[in-house]
């Protein structure tokens, strides 16, 4: 078999955001029909990944995942919020 790896939630929304978008300019003619396909489809592929991650990821790795996301947004927020204010005259 294979071994699959957690992906985020918000991996599927930017997949399917991606395909939304994509879509759309495909049809309104901003982008090539060729090139909308290419990327539509790897859009859908990332979906894809997405959906295999979900059913088959064991949850103590997606919960590990998540964690390590939380903490990493935590981090860079204290960075933002420790910076000192500059003196005004």
């Amino acid at each position: 078999m294979f071994k699959t790896a957690p992906l985020s939630s918000s991996f599927a929304l930017v997949a399917i955001l991606g395909f939304l978008i994509t879509f759309i300019y495909t049809i309104y003619g901003r982008i090539n029909a060729t090139w909308g396909f290419a990327v539509g489809l790897v859009f859908i592929l990332m979906f894809v990944a997405s959906m295999v991650s979900a059913f088959h990821a064991p949850i103590e790795q997606q919960e590990e995942a998540d964690h390590i996301l939380f903490a990493r947004e935590q981090k860079a927020e204290d960075k933002l919020v420790r910076t000192p204010k500059p003196k005004s005259k």
